[in-house]
């Protein structure tokens, strides 16, 4: 007797993941669920490509800005063409993330329905004109913008990073609520393409949380500088208001400063989207911490969450090992056998300054590797040191490499051009333990990596030191 597997959400990258993985098992019998209008996930409709579209046309406008050396009109970034660009590319991929599900579908055993999803009861959900009870749910409905309970703010409009994506138009200054992952790109956005003066407020008292001290201070005086950006940190917007212009009056800290602009913008994180599922009609409680390792949900074992939609860790590379997880997670539960947890490598990638200074963690920091009791040694390299990034006009930033006594590679940080194509390098150096003792240092000259080439070596120069000091005690 085949297995019922319902995916409520199954354009999207981790709702995919997980109807490919089982679409294999010939015991699962799998309805895929999607009533998104085209349909094609968050990532390609409203995250990480888009925004990475939009983007590129900034980063253009902005290094020729900077460029001492090229004359004539500065050009500006035709906003109609960015958009239309971005739409037909988006049109593009979601397309083909579409195909791929369909084409699922033609499987004897798979269907497809381009219905809402509604749970009546524990797994029992309506959908469209039909009923039906599968024997296990994924739920993988991504997630919406969170705009945060500011008082006031129901009576002002409020731009959120979809709102961004499509705009041919700005006002001439925002206010921008939130610089964590998408404040931190979009920021600097709405300065060099929509020309506008921002000023931008964070609850934290120093960007980039999950890095080591110094990185996040450097980034703020990156955009103070190169964006010309009022940045308040350890800022809380305590009241919202209208003005009379139509404009928006933030109080900061109740009354310690105002803030007055055209336009306000919400980049505050975002929410599991889980409205209009009929959640309450079932015995989930969504919270915090309501899904396990095991992408199990609380009050229901049959029932997986994978993705936005658990807000655990909102990043696309991670929803997919979810996604992994939970496919394998209902194999296992059919048969009895025990569950697998999902245990992720620190991997995150931040395209701050448009992507000309970006930011990536993978692994341990200096100070997770403390808070974890480990032993290690930490080097660090500034891009002002090295030729290759002089000659390139991008000499801004620095890495941090951390390596155990035995020199295992436990963690990088770069804030830095390149940064994020460097990420992959490190991802492998980490996951696969390797010794930096035995890392070729011998990157292609004149390339970014050399970077790395300069981490490894002094690394290498800090154990070979540290090993002669104990030798000789």
């Amino acid at each position: 007797m085949s297995t019922h597997v319902a995916i409520i959400g199954a354009y999207g990258s981790a709702g995919g993941a997980v109807a490919k993985q089982l679409a294999d098992d010939p015991e699962i019998e799998l309805t895929l669920i999607d009533d998104g209008d085209p349909g094609g996930g968050l990532c390609i409709l409203r995250g990480c490509m888009p925004s990475k579209e939009v983007i590129s046309a900034a980063k253009h406008r902005f290094a020729a800005r900077r460029d001492d050396r090229l004359v004539g009109d500065l050009p500006e970034v035709d906003l109609e063409r960015t958009v239309e660009r971005k739409n037909e590319h988006t049109s593009g991929w979601a397309g083909h993330r579409r195909s791929g599900i369909e084409s699922l579908a033609e499987r004897e055993d798979v269907e497809l329905l381009r219905e809402t999803a509604t749970f009546v009861d524990d797994r029992v959900i309506e959908v469209g004109d039909r009923t039906i009870e599968p024997d296990y749910v994924v739920i993988a409905t991504g997630s919406t913008p969170s705009v945060p309970p500011i008082p006031g703010i129901e009576d002002v409009d409020v731009n959120t990073s979809a709102d961004v994506l499509d705009a041919t138009e700005f006002e001439d200054s925002a206010v921008v609520l939130g610089l964590g992952y998408i404040g931190l790109e979009l920021a600097p956005y709405l300065s060099e393409a929509g020309g506008m003066d921002v000023t931008a407020i964070d609850v934290l008292p120093e960007l980039l949380p999950e890095a080591d001290d110094g990185f996040g201070a450097e980034l703020a005086d990156y955009y103070r500088e190169e964006f010309d950006m009022d940045v308040l940190l350890d800022a809380q917007a305590s009241r919202i208001e209208a003005t009379d212009d139509g404009g928006v009056r933030v109080t900061v800290d109740d009354g310690a400063e105002v803030v007055e602009a055209d336009q306000l913008f919400a980049f505050t994180g975002r929410k599991p989207a889980l409205d209009g599922l009929g959640i309450e009609n079932t015995s989930l409680s969504p919270g915090e911490n309501w899904v396990g390792n095991t992408m199990q949900a609380d009050g229901d074992e049959r029932v997986f969450v994978v993705g936005d939609a658990n807000g655990r860790e909102p990043i696309l590379h991670i929803s997919k090992e979810q996604a992994a997880t939970a496919a394998t997670n209902i194999q296992a539960h059919r048969e009895g056998g025990d569950l697998t947890e999902h245990d992720s490598t620190h991997h995150h990638v931040m395209f701050s300054g448009l992507a000309r200074l970006p930011f990536v963690r993978v692994g341990h920091s200096a100070d997770s590797a403390e808070e974890a009791g480990l032993d290690y040694v930490a080097v660090d390299s500034r891009a002002e040191d090295d030729g290759v990034f002089k000659a390139k006009d991008a000499s801004e930033g620095w890495a941090r490499l951390v390596v155990s006594p035995d020199g295992t590679v436990l963690g990088y940080q770069g804030l830095h051009y390149h940064a994020d194509a460097m990420a992959k390098t490190m991802q492998l150096a980490v996951e696969m333990e390797l010794d930096v003792r035995e890392i070729p240092n011998r990157a292609y000259h004149p390339t970014t990596p050399e970077i790395l080439d300069a981490l490894f070596r002094k690394a290498t120069e800090k154990l070979a030191e540290r090993d002669a000091a104990t030798a000789t005690q």
